[in-house]
């Protein structure tokens, strides 16, 4: 049986975390022959609460880590690794706590888990859509995705996709004080590091629902790293290469 460590970074959550976790629970129900499933809430010192309403939930195997301050996306995981890292997980899940990402999809991801892959939930593919996104959030996500991917010569349609599973295998090899950005470009740096570590990517097809309760995290200055932090190892890439 697989141990598996599902991650859940928050910050003012406190509107959906019940919800979340609840449904969580039953997921880890119908995969229980399966996999053992844990979950870690990352919680930024939320004012909101959100830590503290987790860890009233009467949920087996619910970790809390509370940092200090809100430092971003990638500190956080970060933090979740290095706890996570200390156990026997075979896998690591980085997952939305703002109920986007569907815990009855989890099966989907884990079933085509492996030690020498990453696995990204991915909206824009066959079989893959996103619910009450205005057009211009549509337009942003699969503008800046397909410049990712074109950049960095990474044929995948989803880069900035949240809702993924790491091998540990894959968090071992990399360098965590060699990750630079902080907000959702996290993402696109870590496939790429899979890459560059010799892990293949596999894509499943999920279904992505905009929140109903809460703020979203997205703003312009992390539009702007993304841009950045891509746009700098493309042309490292493309120089190296030369």
């Amino acid at each position: 049986m697989k141990s598996v460590l599902i991650l859940i970074p928050t910050y003012n959550e406190s509107e959906n975390i019940e919800n979340l976790l609840g449904r969580l629970d039953a997921a880890r129900i119908h995969l229980s022959k399966d996999y053992a499933v844990d979950f870690l809430v990352i919680d930024d010192s939320s004012p909101d609460k959100t830590a503290q309403i987790a860890k009233s939930m009467t949920i087996e195997r619910l970790s809390v880590l509370i940092r200090d301050r809100k430092t971003g996306l990638g500190p956080a995981y970060l933090a979740g690794f290095k706890q996570g890292l200390t156990g026997n997980y075979a896998y690591f899940v980085e997952m939305d706590a703002d109920l986007s990402h569907q815990p009855e999809q989890l099966a989907d991801l884990l079933h085509v888990a492996n030690e020498e892959s990453l696995v990204i939930g991915t909206r824009w593919m066959a079989g893959g859509s996103v619910v009450n996104w205005p057009a211009r959030r549509k337009l942003i996500s699969r503008v800046g995705t397909w410049y990712a991917s074109f950049i960095l010569k990474l044929p995948y349609q989803d880069l900035t996709s949240g809702f993924r599973v790491l091998p540990r295998e894959l968090l071992e090899k990399i360098n965590f004080n060699e990750i630079e950005t902080r907000g959702y470009g996290f993402q696109i740096e870590m496939a790429l590091k899979a890459v560059e570590s010799g892990f293949g990517i596999k894509q499943v097809p999920i279904t992505f629902v905009e929140r109903e309760y809460g703020r979203s995290k997205m703003s312009l200055l992390i539009i702007w790293e993304s841009w950045v932090m891509v746009s700098k190892y493309g042309f490292k890439r493309i120089f190296n290469r030369r």
